[in-house]
């Protein structure tokens, strides 16, 4: 059986930077985001909004969907993430993480 798989975009706001990324692991890769238990990118920049995420049945769809993604002009970005989030809202948030100060 395959397992599914997550590809999310997390922010520190609009005009910050973002991070795509993927997962099988979602809720703890959130932990990890957000706590910064893994040096790289989201720890560096404070990036640990959660602003967007799409499910996928299988993982192979989610990397797929990642590599089309990171491909892509900050303005598509931009656009997907407020027809779905307008407000920039921590979408964590939904799934019991704290609030972000």
């Amino acid at each position: 059986m395959a397992k599914g798989g997550f590809v999310y975009i997390m922010a520190s706001g609009r005009v910050g930077p973002l991070y795509i990324g993927v997962t099988s692991r979602f809720e703890q890769r959130l932990q990890e985001h957000r706590t910064g238990a893994i040096a790289g990118f989201t720890q560096r920049y404070g990036v640990g909004r959660l602003v967007w995420f799409e499910q996928h049945d299988e993982i192979v769809g989610a990397i797929g969907r990642e590599k089309q993604l990171k491909k892509w002009e900050r303005d598509w970005k931009i656009r997907l993430i407020e027809t779905g989030n307008p407000e920039w809202r921590d979408l964590a948030e939904d799934f019991g993480f704290p609030a972000l100060d």
